[in-house]
C-alpha cells in the first residue's frame, strides 16, 4: 500500500499526449473543409450576440446544440473513447448539454442580456473560440493539422458556448433554471477538460480556466 504514495496523476493517464493531439488531426482530415464555414458561423454569431438580436440568440443556441451533439458522436464517442474509457461518459454529458441548449433555443422566454459587460465578454469568448483557439496548435509547437476547431473539437465548442450563455437571460422561472443548469454544465465540462490537460502537462489548461473565470466574473459583476 505504501507504493500508492509514489504515484502521480500522470501515472493514471491511459494515453500519451501525442496520441491525444493526433485525434484532432484525424478529426480534421475526416471533416475537411467544414472548418471554414464553422468558423465563419461562429464569427457571425459573435457579431449578432453583441448587437443583442433575440433571433440570433435562439439560432445560436440551436446551432451550439448541434455542435455539442456532433462533437459527442464524432469526436468523443468515435475517437476519444477508444483510448479513454471516461470519454464515453463525457459523450453522454455532451449529449445532455445539447438537449439543454436545444430546449433553450425553443424557449420563448429566452432574451438577450441587457448588460453590455456580459455581451462584450461573451463576444470575446466566441471570437477566441473561432479565431484564436485553433492557433494554439501552432503556438505550442504542433502542426496546423491538429488545430482544434469549434464544432469539431470539444474545447473551442465549450468556450463558444460559455460566451453565448453569457449573452442570454430568461424572464420565466423555468427558463431561468434551465439557463443556469446549462451554464453549470458548460462550466463543469470546461473544468474537466482543464484537469485533463493539466495531467497531460499542457499549458493549454490555463485557457480553459481563463474562459471559465471570465464567465464567472462577468456573471458575478452583473448579478
Amino acid at each position: 500500500m505504501s507504493e500508492w504514495w509514489t504515484y502521480r496523476p500522470v501515472d493514471f493517464l491511459m494515453f500519451a499526449p501525442r496520441t491525444y493531439w493526433r485525434l484532432f488531426e484525424l478529426q480534421n482530415a475526416a471533416w475537411w473543409p467544414w472548418q471554414v464555414p464553422l468558423g465563419l458561423l461562429a464569427l457571425c454569431l459573435a457579431v449578432g450576440l453583441w448587437r443583442g438580436g433575440p433571433r440570433t440568440l435562439r439560432l445560436g443556441m440551436a446551432g451550439l446544440a448541434i455542435a455539442w451533439a456532433f462533437v459527442a458522436w464524432s469526436f468523443l464517442w468515435q475517437r476519444y473513447a477508444p483510448i479513454n474509457w471516461a470519454a464515453a461518459h463525457l459523450a453522454w454529458a455532451f449529449a445532455a448539454q445539447a438537449l439543454g441548449l436545444l430546449a433553450l433555443a425553443a424557449s420563448g422566454a429566452l432574451r438577450p442580456s441587457g448588460s453590455a459587460t456580459r455581451r462584450r465578454s461573451g463576444a470575446a469568448l466566441l471570437l477566441w473560440a473561432a479565431l484564436a483557439h485553433p492557433a494554439l496548435a501552432w503556438m505550442f509547437g504542433r502542426p496546423w493539422t491538429q488545430a482544434e476547431v469549434i464544432g469539431l473539437a470539444p474545447d473551442p465548442t465549450v468556450i463558444a458556448t460559455l460566451g453565448a450563455l453569457l449573452c442570454a437571460d430568461a424572464h420565466a422561472r423555468g427558463a431561468r433554471a434551465l439557463l443556469w443548469a446549462v451554464r453549470a454544465g458548460a462550466l463543469a465540462t470546461c473544468l474537466v477538460s482543464a484537469a485533463t490537460l493539466t495531467v497531460m502537462g499542457s499549458a493549454q489548461a490555463g485557457v480553459l480556466l481563463a474562459a471559465a473565470l471570465v464567465m464567472v466574473v462577468a456573471l458575478w459583476r452583473t448579478r
